[in-house]
């Protein structure tokens, strides 16, 4: 889970006022005039916060020396280090990680992630350069049981999965649903090169998440056809189902994904093949918002449209 890392607030305190102006001689000015350099807003955000996501180098240092608290955290438990991950400014965290105050191994917000995370989900490759020497180990999971693996394989940055690969994070890591980075969370986004990249590594194209699905379902689901042909081409079980029955066509025809679905027709997948309750991909076709060029798909390359739902289903 991810929120919305902007600063975006009610009128501030004139300190905060002349760090968003970028006017360190007025940060300067309220310093000696002995403004507080650790006041909280109403989301319990300080000064530093706003210097840290602004990636104000210059304004940092003289926070800091002032007595800013770097451990600061705000109402969702972000503190600047947080912040400068989110705005991608490695000479900010530099800075930060520079404080004798510093305590990296409790920076985790609410939902349990660490600067790396936030680092990994923005592509924020030298950011997360900087941090790894300084970090007991890449696999600790935020809440959802993700590592910053899986945090850098969604977000599709090839430059981030190497760096976290090469550095020994883990391609076993499950999160809490079961899947693995170079399963469905990251076929869900569906960057081609960052599955290849996970494919050439090692990982297992075909395990599938405690549901059944497989790389094929998600890839389907959204539409991705680059990664489904990529899929095909490496050996994925064209019919695979999933604990419900359904193949990668009922997926794709579900969804609307008719270019998928062309792609899974052309290469052989079995149109009429019913799920656990009987429905084929005509079916969810029929019943799918999107699904109109799917059906006539379906129906042109065979589909029985007599075949009906199985009865006395629970």
């Amino acid at each position: 889970m991810f929120y919305n890392l902007l600063l975006v607030c009610p009128p501030q305190p004139p300190l905060v006022q002349a760090i968003f102006n970028r006017n360190a001689d007025e940060v300067q000015l309220f310093l000696h005039k002995k403004d507080e350099v650790n006041a909280l807003d109403q989301e319990r955000r300080t000064p530093l916060h706003a210097a840290a996501w602004l990636g104000d180098v210059h304004i940092m240092d003289l926070l800091i020396s002032a007595g800013a608290n770097v451990n600061a955290k705000d109402h969702v438990w972000l503190t600047p280090l947080h912040r400068a991950a989110a705005s991608r400014n490695e000479n900010v965290m530099i800075l930060i990680m520079h404080s004798k105050y510093l305590h990296i191994s409790r920076n985790k917000d609410k939902f349990w992630q660490t600067a790396l995370h936030i680092a990994a989900a923005n592509r924020a490759t030298r950011c997360a350069d900087t941090l790894l020497p300084h970090i007991s180990s890449l696999n600790i999971a935020d809440r959802t049981g993700r590592a910053a693996l899986h945090h850098a394989a969604q977000s599709g940055c090839q430059e981030m999965v190497k760096l976290l690969l090469n550095k020994g994070a883990s391609l076993s890591a499950s999160d809490k649903k079961e899947r693995q980075p170079s399963t469905g969370l990251l076929i869900w986004v569906s960057h081609l090169e960052v599955v290849k990249l996970l494919v050439s590594q090692g990982s297992d194209k075909s395990c599938k998440d405690k549901r059944g699905y497989t790389p094929l379902h998600a890839a389907a689901a959204s539409g991705h056809v680059d990664v489904v042909k990529y899929l095909l081409r490496n050996g994925a079980e064209i019919d695979e189902p999933n604990a419900f029955g359904n193949t990668a066509l009922h997926v794709a025809c579900y969804t609307g994904q008719e270019a998928v679905a062309n792609e899974l027709v052309n290469r052989g997948a079995n149109v009429n093949q019913p799920n656990n309750r009987g429905y084929t991909p005509l079916h969810l076709a029929a019943v799918s918002t999107n699904g109109a060029l799917c059906l006539e798909l379906l129906v042109n390359n065979g589909a029985d449209v007599n075949m009906q739902v199985w009865e006395n289903q629970p």
